[in-house]
């Protein structure tokens, strides 16, 4: 199974998009999903992550108050809603699922279903 991430492109600072994680519905029900961005010569850097069961969400500080992760368990999708972008928020972002425990959503290592990720390009 691959998540696949889309719904990226190119917006003014202040800005917002949202971007939608396909295939959530293919991965077992105990599985967190996960979004991670990586901008060029850096590394993948976590986001955000939401149970899908019981939908607790976790954020990175740098997101927190920006960014929203939900679920919409009849589409078998997860999103991340994001609003008064930044520069700094230019990145490929991806999506992925973990088993692991909530003290290593941060690690992209812990994380499997990788797909290509949507490219989110803000301009000043």
């Amino acid at each position: 199974v691959q998540l696949q991430a889309f719904g990226g492109g190119l917006v003014q600072v202040g800005g917002s998009l949202r971007l939608s994680c396909a295939g959530a519905g293919r991965v077992s029900s105990s599985v967190s999903i996960g979004w991670f961005r990586q901008a060029p010569g850096k590394e993948r850097e976590f986001v955000a992550t939401i149970r899908r069961s019981g939908g607790a969400t976790y954020y990175a500080d740098s997101v927190k108050g920006r960014f929203s992760i939900s679920k919409d368990a009849a589409k078998n999708a997860v999103y991340l809603q994001m609003n008064s972008l930044k520069p700094d928020d230019t990145a490929v972002y991806f999506c992925a699922s973990t088993y692991g425990p909530t003290s290593t959503y941060w690690d992209a290592s812990m994380y499997r279903d990788w797909g290509q990720g949507t490219q989110v390009t803000v301009s000043s």
